[in-house]
Formats: structure tokens, sequence, C-alpha cells
């Protein structure tokens, strides 16, 4: 299946393409107008996303939307995760952000979450995952993007950040990998029923 990925950023082409294979992702065309990230929910942005694409090109689109949630800032940023330390911010301050807004003593408990927004004419659908971890006290790694360098998740007890594990490693256990996969089971039921 063909899908266009509804994103400007080039780490999701890359990250999605490889998790959603065999499925070809086509990157968003130049034209493709999308919609302002002002839902409340992870959800309500991806479905915004992938609707526009859907529409705009007549293709099945697919988008995500996706952040971090820290148990110590009431699950802040969040739906704001790309935005936090400002409209214009980059991944390294937004990072800094929350690595100086995170108490050192405090609860570091902090969870990925995604959500893959599927759209195909009237067909919607949206896959969820999840990845638990704790904030390091100061970013590790040169791999991943975002919040990955301060990001320890729980799935493993080795003390590597996401950004310190191998792409294999890191999709395996990704709020995005788990959110893929989900989707990449229903497609299959879907396609076994048809």
């Amino acid at each position: 299946m063909r899908l266009v990925l509804s994103t400007r950023n080039q780490h999701k082409v890359r990250e999605l393409g490889v998790l959603l294979a065999p499925h070809e992702v086509l990157p968003l065309p130049d034209n493709v107008e999308l919609p302002p990230e002002t839902g409340d929910t992870f959800a309500e942005n991806a479905l915004g996303k992938a609707r526009a694409a859907a529409e705009q090109t007549g293709m099945p689109a697919i988008a995500d939307d996706s952040g971090i949630e820290a148990s110590a800032l009431a699950g802040r940023p969040g739906v704001r995760s790309a935005r936090y330390a400002g409209q214009n911010a980059t991944d390294e301050d937004n990072l800094n952000k929350l690595l100086e807004e995170v108490p050192d003593e405090g609860d570091r408990r902090v969870t990925y979450v995604c959500a893959l927004a599927y759209v195909d004419g009237d067909e919607e659908h949206v896959f969820e995952g999840r990845c638990e971890g704790t904030l390091a006290h100061e970013p590790r790694g040169t791999g991943g993007f975002g919040y990955d360098p301060a990001f320890l998740p729980a799935d493993r007890d080795d003390s590597r950040t996401m950004a310190e594990l191998s792409v294999e490693e890191k999709d395996a256990i990704s709020h995005r990998g788990r959110a893929a996969r989900a989707f990449l089971d229903w497609l299959e039921r879907e396609t076994e029923a048809a």
C-alpha cells in the first residue's frame, strides 16, 4: 500500500518509512497545506494532519502527533512538546526547558505518547503507542531526536537513553514503533477480511 505521510519532519519520514515497511511511505507534497496543531489531544492533531493530506492528495494518508508527558509537570509538555520552549524552538531548546523544569530530586517519570492516524476517504482510525521511562539528569547520545537524549526507557535495564540505542533497539520499544505495529496489525486483519 502507498501512504502519504503528513509531516514536514524528516526524522519522522525516515522512522515511519522503516516501521511501516513493506508499505511505501511517501513524503508530503510541497503544495499540501497542513492545519495548525491546535488540538487538546495527540489524536485530534494527528487526525487533522491526516485528513488534510488525504483530502489534498486523494490518497490514503497517515500522520502522527507525539510528545512527552512528565509526571512532575502534570503531563506537560504533552501536545505542546514540539513548541515547549517557544514557536521556533529547537529540539535542544525544548529538552533544556524540560530538564530545567523537572525537579532534580522529584518525580522524574516521563511517558512518550504517539497517536498515529490513518485516513482514507471516510475511513478514519487512530492507533496509540506509549513508552514509559524516566528523565535523565543530562542528555546523552547522538541518535534519535527530540527528547531522546534524556529519555531512559523502562523497557531496558542498561541505563542507555533512547539516543544511545540502535535504530532497531529504539523501534522495538518506542511509542511510534508501538503505534506503527498496531496500525500494521489492523491493516493486515482488514486485508485478510476483504
